[in-house]
């Protein structure tokens, strides 16, 4: 047991209104009052949404001239260079956009950079390889919204540029032929929370826009659903459209690439979750990318042959192997000078660095970290005199506006509240160090560092039934902005000892008027040396579904325990 702070949220008027009015139990109301779901029309849409709920792509601001450039270009048989990042969500957004033109008829080509060699972004010094090409269309896909430069240089050689990104803008926008971002304070998009991909989606929606093309849609939305969810998208609105339906589409697969990928994940024949795109088919789309090597990810995708296909996902395999070894190393490595230092008792910021670190993995890393010790994160690659950071934040402290306080630092820098990237001379980093640590101290309050957990129902096991756990299953998927529904329970008892399971969980037979549950804490062996039979707790937890033997199988996954009283 730790420190975790226990947060109830009180129920709120809007949550007995849209009981009523949806007709659902109210605590399933109140779960969606807690993320800001407080109208039974949005709540209705939630629940029940279908594809039609879409907006129209032509809401975005840029949408018409994109649109109207590409039919020209395809009209023209002019060459278009899509150009892509390195990432889950770039790479399935240069696969999904290069198969839609080329069903319009359109010559495409790709470019995507070498993450270890070139960086991030559309960078003047790329102009050569789209002239080489012989594109006279450029877009950029989950890239590009600072690349005023780049855009500038581009015109001048007579070449057009449309930009699709869903990141942060810098003071200027690009002076493309269009800009699609619904990021933008004037977009005009409904929906500001799009993967990059979720923005391609929209484009081509708007480019098949016309009679006997819409069927084609309904095929592009596996990849938008892996992608979305790879970017930790918020899963509210569209986003949560794209990955309700495109998980179920999972199911029936007829890319060969995206087929063998998922057999190598073994999940072939299965019924595909957040988890599974999250843990599984994600990090393994990453990890060539992470590692210098994206190509083979598209390359996957574009093949026609059973065995290169099934090649391909092996060497994704085996390189998502490599780069759980990575950054295993540089886990341990930093939790050792972390803690040999109690710089986690000294500072509320952990700003670590190193020569010999992966540079495509320190983001990860940062990740795990900042669970781990509970604050903000930045960790550093140095080499040939330059640092590049990668850094990850807690719940409301905003790292890319602690990034501009002291901008005077980078060579360059984005991101958002959450997770930044930068770059900035070696030596600099020394003071750097010190006063964003000087920043955190005044900025970042304690309170913020503290573990929290937020409770959305006190529930009693009379109350789990198979009504309420059918309306449970319509809140589903879960992810950022929708998370699993989080249930206290109190006065529980122990009808047995807790076992532990493989040396690092704990199981409980947990009991309350005569009814018994199975309740299973991952990483929590110790809790079974804490309590015995009869003890009574408050459990916090949420519900885990699985299949054996055909049967679904119901327990609870324990979140934190305290004896009761306390």
């Amino acid at each position: 047991m730790d420190n975790t702070v226990w947060i109830q949220t009180p129920q709120q008027p809007d949550t007995r209104i849209i009981a009523e009015e949806l007709g659902i139990p109210v605590h399933i109301a109140q779960i969606l009052v807690n993320r800001n779901i407080t109208d039974s029309q949005d709540a209705h849409t939630f629940l029940y949404g279908t594809l039609t709920d879409m907006y129209d792509p032509f809401l975005m601001k840029g949408m018409r001239p994109a649109v109207d450039r590409i039919n020209i270009a395809i009209a023209r048989k002019e060459k278009i260079l899509i150009f892509g990042d390195y990432d889950v969500d770039g790479i399935l957004s240069v696969v999904i956009l290069s198969r839609a033109l080329q069903t319009l008829g359109a010559e495409v080509d790709y470019f995507i950079p070498d993450r270890l060699r070139d960086g991030y972004g559309l960078k003047n010094e790329y102009i050569p390889i789209v002239l080489e090409k012989k594109a006279k269309l450029v877009i950029s896909v989950d890239c590009g919204i600072k690349a005023v430069a780049f855009v500038a240089r581009a015109k001048e050689t007579g070449l057009d540029v449309i930009i699709t990104d869903h990141h942060q803008p810098g003071p200027d926008l690009p002076e493309a032929v269009a800009v699609l971002n619904p990021a933008l304070i004037d977009s005009g998009y409904p929906d500001k929370y799009l993967a990059g991909i979720g923005v391609v989606y929209k484009l081509i929606q708007a480019l098949f826009d016309k009679p006997g093309k819409e069927a084609y849609l309904r095929h592009y939305l596996k990849m938008v659903s892996i992608g979305t969810i790879a970017d930790i998208a918020n899963l509210k609105n569209e986003n949560r459209l794209f990955v309700k339906f495109g998980l179920d589409a999972l199911q029936n697969v007829s890319n060969l690439g995206l087929k063998c990928l998922l057999e190598v994940c073994g999940l072939s024949g299965k019924s595909i979750t957040v988890g599974d795109v999250g843990f599984r088919i994600g990090p393994r789309i990453n990890a060539p990318g992470r590692l210098g090597r994206a190509d083979l990810c598209v390359k996957l995708f574009f093949s026609k042959s059973l065995p290169e296909s099934r090649e391909l996902a092996l060497q994704l395999n085996a390189l998502n192997a490599e780069r759980q070894d990575v950054e295993k190393s540089i886990f341990e490595e930093a939790v050792n000078r972390v803690e040999s230092k109690a710089l986690h008792e000294r500072y509320r910021i952990l700003i670590l660095g190193c020569e010999n670190w992966h540079r495509g993995v320190i983001g990860i890393v940062a990740s795990k970290l900042k669970e781990f010790f509970h604050r903000p994160v930045l960790l550093f690659v140095y080499k040939n005199n330059k640092a590049y950071g990668s850094g990850r934040s807690v719940k409301d402290f905003s790292l890319i506006e602690c990034l501009k306080e002291h901008e005077r630092y980078f060579h360059n820098f984005g991101g958002h509240p959450m997770a930044v990237g930068c770059e900035m001379a070696f030596d600099q980093v020394a003071q750097f160090r010190n006063d964003v640590n000087n920043f955190c101290r005044v900025n970042l309050p304690k309170d913020l560092l503290a573990r929290k957990l937020y409770i959305d129902v006190k529930l009693h096991f009379d109350e789990i039934d198979q009504i309420f756990l059918d309306h449970l299953s319509h809140l589903e998927p879960h992810g950022v902005g929708n998370a699993r529904p989080i249930f206290l329970s109190e006065s529980v008892e122990l009808t047995a000892n807790p076992k532990k399971l493989q040396g690092k969980h704990c199981k409980m037979l947990v009991r309350q008027n005569g009814r018994i549950f199975e309740a299973l804490g991952w990483g929590k062996a110790s809790w079974a040396d804490s309590f015995k039979k009869g003890d009574r707790l408050n459990i916090v937890y949420s519900l885990q579904f699985s299949q054996y033997q055909g049967e679904e199988k119901m327990n609870f996954s324990l979140e934190d325990v305290k004896p009761y009283g306390r």
